[in-house]
């Protein structure tokens, strides 16, 4: 059979993956059916089924596959898990940044190692469960990354580090759909996990506790010190910067100091910088190791629209290139809370121009 018929299909377990490999199925495609083992929950800490990773959502993904009368095969990537998410996870929180596990995820495993058993063992594309679209554009020839149909479901913002070469070989049959149609076709298929719940938290921390996932993974208590105001006066002591996230205003354990937020954290010194709520607004951002997807590079000052932050409403604002790997962003109004380590994605309409790593913010 063409290797381009050949699909290799990531299947979670979860409904998402399950109807894009039925709908590919029927699209005359050949698939096979792949879950990643990612981590044992014994690993991570992790006592029940909440992960999104466990064994339960492995049955899942197998008993879809059998239903669908195709292969299904477990790929073991715990290794370039531990390295390429929960170490830079770690190494990210320990440092005062605020990182996304997510994007990484997508960049190092599904759209890297994930491709490259798909061209080992001939299979022309890989496809997932991602609510997204891809289209090639006519007059730059280039692959372009676009939002879905469902803006409340659209995952573009966690896909921006997208290769082309990636992009070329990706396919994303729920770009257009909404998520209740995807119920509803799940449901025609027979698909036993057609009302399976959504995971929400990060994989490997479903119970959201991070600090206390970063301590037992490092097997050391994050160093204390002090928060101190913006002029650098010791207010009190704190746990741990891992703790405490920028735009952060409870459990602080200040509780004479009303109407403080996390402003700034410092990994060097240890500190905690505190202040009112008009100190978290900002209106430049520096953003690094960036990817272009549109274009190859932004040619002088380009009007976007841009977001901080996973669901965040597009803001509208200017983009310039200041070097091969930073873009600075100046938006129309001030943005709350932008914190370094997470992503800055921009976009053109529905396209996603390309976007980068949260370094800095001014003004």
């Amino acid at each position: 059979m063409n290797e381009n018929s050949r699909v290799m299909v990531a299947m979670s377990g979860g409904v998402d993956s399950s109807v894009a490999a039925g709908l590919l199925g029927s699209a005359g495609y050949d698939c096979t059916g792949v879950t990643m083992k990612l981590f044992g929950n014994e690993d991570v800490g992790i006592e029940d089924d909440r992960s999104c990773c466990s064994l339960r959502d492995a049955d899942d993904a197998r008993g879809v596959a059998h239903r669908l009368g195709i292969p299904h095969f477990v790929f073991n990537l715990s290794g370039d898990f531990e390295e390429r998410v929960i170490g830079r996870f770690i190494w990210a929180y320990e440092r005062g940044l605020t990182p996304n596990p997510c994007i990484d995820c997508n960049r190092f495993i599904k759209f890297d190692k994930l491709l490259l058993r798909a061209k080992e063992t001939c299979h022309g594309f890989i496809a997932t469960g991602h609510y997204a679209g891809i289209e090639r554009d006519a007059a730059s020839g280039r692959f372009v990354l676009k939002k879905a149909r469902d803006e409340a479901k659209d995952q573009s913002y966690v896909l921006y580090s997208m290769t082309q070469e990636q992009l070329s070989r990706t396919l994303f049959p729920l770009g257009d759909m909404k998520k209740a149609e995807v119920r509803e076709a799940a449901a025609a298929y027979g698909f036993s996990n057609a009302a399976k719940r959504e995971s929400q938290d990060i994989c490997f921390v479903p119970d959201g506790d991070y600090a206390g996932f970063i301590e037992r993974r490092t097997g050391k208590p994050c160093p204390t010190g002090f928060f101190v105001d913006e002029g650098g006066r010791v207010l009190g002591r704190h746990r741990g910067i891992i703790r405490y996230t920028v735009g952060q205003r409870r459990k602080l354990g200040l509780p004479s100091m009303q109407g403080l937020y996390v402003c700034a954290k410092n990994a060097e010194d240890g500190t905690v910088t505190l202040g009112g709520d008009r100190s978290l607004y900002s209106r430049t951002l520096i953003a690094g190791d960036i990817n272009m997807i549109s274009a190859e590079h932004l040619s002088g000052r380009t009007r976007v629209e841009a977001r901080i932050r996973y669901r965040q409403r597009l803001q509208p604002a200017t983009a310039e290139q200041i070097s091969r790997g930073e873009i600075r962003i100046e938006f129309d109004e001030p943005q709350r809370a932008v914190a370094p380590g997470q992503a800055v994605v921009m976009y053109d309409g529905d396209v996603v121009v390309g976007g980068g790593t949260i370094l800095s913010s001014f003004g």
